[in-house]
């Protein structure tokens, strides 16, 4: 049957079926019950045109005989034993989003025709702009696979009849159930490493701001799988907790479908607020207006329904591993067990307390030792094991006893276990009575572009990273911890910023997180039982823990001043290697965008400078230009690598030129340094590709070439493109800093980021009479903090005024 046919046989029906807008169970069960009603009547008018199932004569359609006009929707269909319409997937169980796709199977026992009648059915779902899954199929060849695709097998275990031979189903649904009984304990392992890299292809909707609230581990996917285990009789996976978590899973996904107007499954930050406020959480208002949807309640709700989705699908996999390998048993008919540290044993892959731990009164330190032991052994904790911890181990006392300090800088730097061992522990409370300050933090958004996880998992995931440089730092113990400390500053409103900043001025010189975090920490680790001394030192890294990598991408690191403020601040070299190692580590939680080799370069140069003057008392030697560009013919240039350098006759707005022409090539500028040597003017530039392919570099020498000799047709192009690509959003912000350089006053460019930026900047700075010897961009998300060199003291406020307006008018 043609598309054509297929479409003409159902003209009399409704495109589409009623919308049924809402949200909630009774919405979603509507919603179902409107497509019920909707595909009856496609199916019954289906084989009423197609004629599939009658004993004699053809389809009563368009061009067969018949007047094509069928049953209306929703009236029974005509009784054909042998096919029969199913459902499956969130149809199936009649949690129908707004914008969902229909999963179907079009289910006969051998009945000719079946493909005519298919088209009959797909086509106008089609037609209707539904997304579809669809299959035609007996019993046998749903059975034959379901047995090979655990996939389908779950997904025959939401099977409903929807029209047609209810017997049919009714078998279907049955064998389908009875087979995944038999089968269950053997499939699960494959089940197991479907799941393990869905969750590694979309990580874990509790700590990411921006997650999948369907395929993201401990979202509505681990749910169906739950249900599975549940229905196979593994263990009782669908407990109280987890079906009301599923509950508002399912009413946040209705929401963010209204609110979007389309399928999506992926909870950005921009929707957050529009889906809050539908869903009823609101910031409470003080005007008279409505209130705005609190988007960050919404995500801390998402992040606790999908800890208790995943820790409940952590449980029926290991309670399922068990049932397939059976208890290992002593002579004495007891579990066995193995000794794994003082007081805990591992029994059956979990590790559980010794029985002389539960029999005797527990010390402060046991649910640290216990964690420290499971994160070392990459253990799980078993359940009861964390609840009996939760209700009868004693809190701590302050300071701390050395056995449980030990127990958390061992659990630190347990590396890849500290995480999931950190997360079980605080799923039982267990980490609030170490550290009473975690409610705060725990899901708190971070609002940076730049980070993909809630400020907990960044903390905890930091301290990991951490480990990667134990080695290289003289004290690895205060590495671990200023790591987890790091950004307890971050949801506090002003409430410690008293202290002012010991950062040399600029980048971060006003009070922020990590000025507000620093008297937290402090209290922290004498809380733990830290000498004064080390306490002051982890203040001292939690304040400065940002110093690093603002100064190295905003500042010039050749600059004396530059490495003498640094070097005042970090006042050791022991403290600067932690704080290198911090920098590094804090980068690499925070998400790919915040760290690059040239980052990395940049960072471990100005290590090296500050350490040359912590060591000697004497500032390093400023870079020298390039041999090659000092000599030979001009215009010169040199390409290599993610490095651009230019040699040119001395002129005004060379800078530009150059900053320009890369643009033009779609080349971001990370660095640029301009000098004149011998008369020659010397540009320097470090660049990364704006769209991740490189530009052809004889295209770009030759253009590169054109522009410093002041090409009129080059010039041209570069104002044509590259002044039309204005920045928007938040206005922009000019800050001076007249302390911050040798021979120079700092103009900071807080901005939009855009392509040509840098062109702009420099050709109005030029045109204003301000001489730019370098420049450093730092691009943040869709911003950027830009630092130009502006040679002089600039003593004058007007003069200032006027450079910066120039400034601002280019952006």
């Amino acid at each position: 049957m043609s598309r054509g046919t297929a479409s003409a046989t159902v003209g009399h029906l409704d495109l589409r079926p009623p919308l049924v807008v809402g949200i909630g169970a009774a919405a979603r069960e509507q919603r179902a019950a409107a497509l019920d009603t909707w595909l009856t009547g496609l199916f019954t008018a289906g084989l009423a045109a197609t004629g599939v199932g009658r004993t004699g004569g053809g389809p009563a359609g368009p061009g067969r005989g018949g007047t094509g006009a069928g049953p209306a929707a929703g009236t029974d269909t005509v009784d054909v034993p042998g096919i029969a319409l199913v459902a499956v997937g969130g149809l199936g169980r009649r949690q129908c989003a707004p914008c969902g796709d229909l999963d179907l199977i079009l289910l006969h026992a051998g009945v000719p025709g079946m493909d005519d009648l298919a088209a009959a059915l797909w086509y106008p779902i089609w037609d209707a702009r539904f997304g579809l899954d669809h299959s035609v199929r007996t019993i046998p060849e749903a059975l034959s696979v379901a047995h090979d695709d655990v996939r389908v097998a779950l997904g025959l275990l939401d099977a409903r009849h929807v029209a047609g031979d209810r017997t049919l189903t009714a078998q279907l649904v049955g064998a389908a159930v009875d087979q995944w009984r038999r089968t269950a304990v053997r499939a699960l392992p494959r089940l197991r490493e479907i799941t393990a890299a869905r969750w590694q292809a979309h990580g874990e909707l509790a700590f990411l701001l921006e997650g999948d609230l369907k395929e993201a581990a401990g979202g509505l996917r681990d749910v169906s799988l739950l249900r599975a285990i549940a229905v196979a009789g593994i263990t009782d996976a669908l407990r109280p907790a987890v079906r009301a978590a599923h509950v508002r899973l399912l009413d946040t996904r209705d929401a963010l479908h209204q609110s979007v107007g389309r399928r999506v499954d992926r909870l950005l930050a921009q929707e957050r607020a529009a889906v809050a406020g539908l869903l009823g959480l609101r910031v409470a208002s003080t005007g008279t207006g409505a209130a705005a949807g609190d988007g960050d309640a919404l995500l801390r709700r998402v992040a606790g329904d999908a800890r208790t989705v995943r820790h409940a699908l952590d449980d029926a996999f290991r309670a399922a591993d068990r049932l397939r390998s059976g208890r290992r048993r002593g002579a004495d008919g007891r579990p066995l067990r193995r000794p794994v540290a003082r007081d805990v044993v591992a029994q059956d892959g979990e590790l559980v307390l010794a029985r002389t731990a539960i029999g005797a009164r527990p010390d402060p330190s046991l649910s640290l030792r216990v964690a420290a032991a499971a994160a070392t052994a990459r253990l799980p904790i078993a359940r009861a094991t964390c609840e009996w911890l939760a209700a009868y181990c004693p809190p701590l006392p302050t300071p701390w006893p050395p056995a449980a300090r030990a127990a958390l800088l061992t659990l630190l730097g347990a590396g890849p276990g500290l995480v999931p061992t950190w997360e079980t522990c605080d799923r039982y409370g267990l980490v609030d009575g170490w550290f009473p300050e975690w409610p705060r933090m725990r899901s708190l958004p971070q609002h940076n572009p730049v980070h993909r996880y809630t400020l907990d998992r960044h903390l905890v995931q930091t301290a990991a990273e951490a480990t990667a440089y134990a080695r290289e730092v003289d004290r690895p113990d205060l590495l671990l911890l200023a790591a987890l400390l790091h950004d307890v500053g971050k949801g506090l409103d002003g409430g410690d910023a008293g202290a002012r900043s010991e950062r040399p001025e600029g980048p971060g010189g006003s009070a922020d997180h990590s000025v507000v975090g620093a008297p937290v920490a402090a209290r922290i680790a004498a809380r733990i039982g830290l000498p004064p001394a080390e306490v002051a030192l982890i203040e001292r890294l939690v304040r400065l823990h940002l110093l690093l990598p603002e100064v190295a991408t905003r500042r010039d690191i050749g600059d004396p001043v530059t490495v003498a403020g640094v070097a005042e601040a970090v006042r050791d070299a022991t403290t600067l290697g932690l704080l290198h190692a911090l920098a590094r580590a804090d980068a690499h939680a925070t998400g790919p965008a915040a760290w690059s080799d040239w980052k990395g370069r940049l960072i471990a140069e100005l290590v090296r400078r500050v350490h040359t003057r912590l060591d000697t008392g004497q500032l390093p030697d400023p870079p020298t230009p390039d041999p090659a560009l000092v000599a030979g013919p001009l215009p010169a240039v040199h390409l290599e690598g993610d490095r651009v350098a230019v040699a040119a006759a001395d002129r005004r707005g060379l800078l530009a030129a150059v900053a320009g022409c890369l643009a033009l090539h779609r080349l971001e500028v990370l660095a640029a340094d301009a000098s004149t040597v011998d008369g020659r003017a010397l540009v320097e530039c470090v660049v990364q590709p704006r769209y991740g392919t490189p530009p052809d570099p004889v295209a770009l020498a030759a253009d590169l070439r054109r522009a410093v000799i002041g090409d009129v047709s080059l010039l041209q192009r570069l104002r044509s493109r590259v002044l039309a690509a204005r920045g928007g959003g938040s206005p922009p912000r000019v800050v001076w800093h007249r302390a911050a350089a040798t021979d120079a006053v700092v103009l900071e460019l807080r901005a939009a980021d855009s392509g040509g930026l840098l062109y702009r900047v420099t050709t109005a700075l030029d045109e204003a009479g301000a001489q730019v010897r370098a420049a450093r961009i730092s691009t943040l998300g869709g911003d950027v903090v830009d630092a130009f060199y502006l040679v002089g003291s600039w003593p004058g406020q007007a003069e200032r005024d006027r450079i910066e307006a120039a400034v601002l008018a280019a952006v």
